[in-house]
């Protein structure tokens, strides 16, 4: 897939620092076998990547906010998890052959499955939502794995260079894939309208957002999965592929869909649902995201 943000200008001096020190690490990582790479990836990102990029100052910053009475025990053990499952998740991303076999070998569970095999027998719309926690992608790839027609929503990566290797990579668990921004939303529309399925993470800020309610906070969430789903129809359920202890194998959780109301209270169902999940897996979710950048009331 061509790299769409590079067009004619060439890549920074920046860009390519950073790209050669990506490419070091990736190149070191493969040196390994899949069970030691993936450990090895999260140990290098946790005690290394996180205190020289400022990741663990963000993560204290937003415990700070939203959850000041952690014990300080369970604070260290989040400041050091989250890295890690970010780390691990890098080396899962770039070990393709690998990363198929675990997503072969992860199954689908949980009470929304029922409505999730119901809806694809139909040929119903599907909007699956999750969060940038546990490992986002084998959720997607497993309904791909199942037979669902399904397209991602991606954001592409601020450095070009690094963009070209992590659409491809993206890219090999399946397709189709539409970029976040006015043409992208248009063709994912389409591919919905079809019958299809659409995989969204509705967890970032977004400024054009509604003011909802995370963690007991206002966080400015995009409206665009619940008003798929009333335009279209669609089943709208959350899908969480969390990482299990062994930190390799993960568990694919189904919940029940969100019933059809309005778009305001569907889109704050998803946030609670997501809440649920990273308070029973709080190293698992990307502490790291500017979430809460609207303090403002809900």
């Amino acid at each position: 897939m061509p790299d769409h943000r590079s067009g004619q200008i060439r890549p920074t001096l920046r860009e390519r620092l950073e790209y050669a020190a990506i490419a070091s690490i990736l190149g070191f990582l493969r040196l390994f076998p899949y069970r030691w790479r993936v450990p090895l990836a999260g140990w290098v990102v946790a005690r290394v990547v996180a205190p020289l990029t400022g990741m663990r100052r963000r993560i204290r910053a937003n415990l700070d906010l939203v959850c000041p009475d952690l014990p300080p025990a369970e604070r260290r053990a989040i400041e050091r998890g989250v890295p890690d499952n970010f780390g691990r998740m890098f080396a899962e991303m770039f070990s393709p052959e690998d990363f198929a076999a675990v997503v072969a070998a992860t199954q689908l569970a949980g009470p929304g499955l029922a409505d999730l095999r119901r809806a694809q027998a139909e040929g119903r719309p599907i909007v699956a939502v999750s969060g940038h926690f546990g490992n986002y992608d084998i959720g997607r790839a497993r309904l791909i794995h199942e037979g669902l027609n399904v397209g991602g929503l991606y954001r592409p990566m601020n450095n070009r260079l690094f963009n070209r290797i992590y659409v491809r990579a993206i890219s090999r668990v399946g397709g189709p894939l539409f970029i976040r921004d006015k043409a992208g939303f248009g063709q994912m529309l389409r591919h919905l309208r079809a019958g299809n399925t659409v995989a969204i993470l509705l967890d970032q800020h977004i400024g054009s957002g509604a003011r909802l309610r995370f963690f007991g906070h206002p966080a400015r969430t995009a409206l665009s999965a619940a008003q798929m789903a009333l335009r279209y129809d669609a089943l709208l359920i959350p899908i969480y592929a969390i990482r299990q202890p062994d930190g390799i194998s993960f568990r694919i959780e189904v919940e029940q869909p969100i019933p059809p109301s309005d778009e305001l209270s569907m889109t704050q169902a998803i946030n609670d649902s997501l809440e649920a999940q990273v308070r029973r897996h709080m190293d698992q979710w990307l502490w790291i995201h500017r979430r809460w950048k609207d303090r403002g009331g809900a």
